[in-house]
């Protein structure tokens, strides 16, 4: 109970700090494996994986307190500690893609779930 999910949530960190900018910077290699001393320029799909990390990087501390909390309680959230990592999922790729509408209303949803998941504590 609750254990997937926060691996999937420490996993779905990775992703977005480490995978994915990776991915995008492929090109600057060496940069990547040395100690990043000079400036590269980064591409517009690298500089918005950066800007989602920033942003899960923001959410993650709540969840995690969230659903530890709910483990600790014995309270039973799974299916929505996993809609808020699906949806967190989706965020990512839409915010990569520059889609500016649908991804803020996907954040909107991810956070209203993790109220619920709060809300699971009273």
């Amino acid at each position: 109970m609750m254990n997937t999910e926060i691996i999937l949530a420490l996993v779905l960190l990775a992703v977005h700090v480490w995978l994915v900018p990776m991915a995008f910077s492929l090109a600057h290699a060496k940069w990547l494996l040395g100690a990043r001393d000079e400036t590269v320029e980064l591409s517009l799909l690298t500089l918005r994986a950066k800007r989602a990390a920033a942003n899960y990087m923001e959410s993650l501390p709540a969840f995690l307190a969230i659903a530890l909390l709910l483990k600790i309680e014995g309270v039973d959230s799974g299916s929505l500690a996993l809609y808020w990592l699906s949806l967190r999922g989706v965020y990512l790729l839409l915010y990569v893609l520059g889609t500016p509408i649908i991804r803020s209303l996907v954040w909107i949803l991810s956070v209203a779930v993790m109220v619920n998941m709060a809300l699971l504590l009273f």
